[in-house]
């Protein structure tokens, strides 16, 4: 018997109990937040990923249900260095385990290395994938080696000569006090 398992509702359960592996490429239009991040730019680019589900043991002999993801993408992004297009690709290698409730999760989560999530029937992994992967983002997008010249200084010549010629109201003030030193 061969069970059919959907990343929209995913039975997280009975995957991991099968030790079963889901794998796609999707396209980027498909992750709505994700687009939104590439400035809707790149929709035909592929979003890569694979989960695979197991059950562990932990020390006391309970069973334990874990999902491991890892997905990729090459997100059209602004390079904050020269402010031109760069190629972002973002990758991500996560380990999840699951609890029955809301309240074990968040109190289990503060001290566990994996993230901790709830067991669900209908869980959409798809979701997951996209929030995983918008975490990954790096917050300064920018190429390794910009492909052209990055000017690091600013200079405005008007603002210079404006600058210049304002009159300092504090001059006379320094005057007045160097005179009441010297009497």
């Amino acid at each position: 018997m061969s069970t059919e398992f959907n990343a929209h509702r995913l039975d997280v359960k009975a995957f991991a109990q099968a030790g079963a592996t889901l794998r796609g490429r999707d396209l980027l239009s498909k992750y709505e937040r994700l687009l939104e991040e590439a400035g809707g730019q790149g929709g035909e680019r592929a979003v890569q990923w694979e989960v695979r589900g197991a059950v562990q043991r932990d020390a006391a002999g309970f069973a334990q249900i874990w999902l491991y993801l890892q997905a990729q993408v090459s997100l059209p992004l602004t390079c904050q260095r020269c402010l031109g297009p760069a190629d972002i690709d973002v990758t991500v290698d996560r380990a999840f385990r699951f609890v029955a409730t809301e309240e074990q999760a968040a109190a289990e989560d503060e001290e566990a290395d994996e993230d901790v999530l709830v067991l669900g029937r209908d869980f959409n992994l798809q979701a997951l994938i996209e929030d995983e992967l918008l975490m990954a983002l790096p917050l300064v997008p920018r190429h390794d080696i910009c492909p052209t010249e990055v000017r690091l200084s600013a200079q405005d010549v008007d603002f210079e000569a404006a600058s210049a010629a304002k009159p300092k109201p504090f001059a006379a003030l320094a005057g007045l006090k160097g005179g009441k030193a010297s009497g």
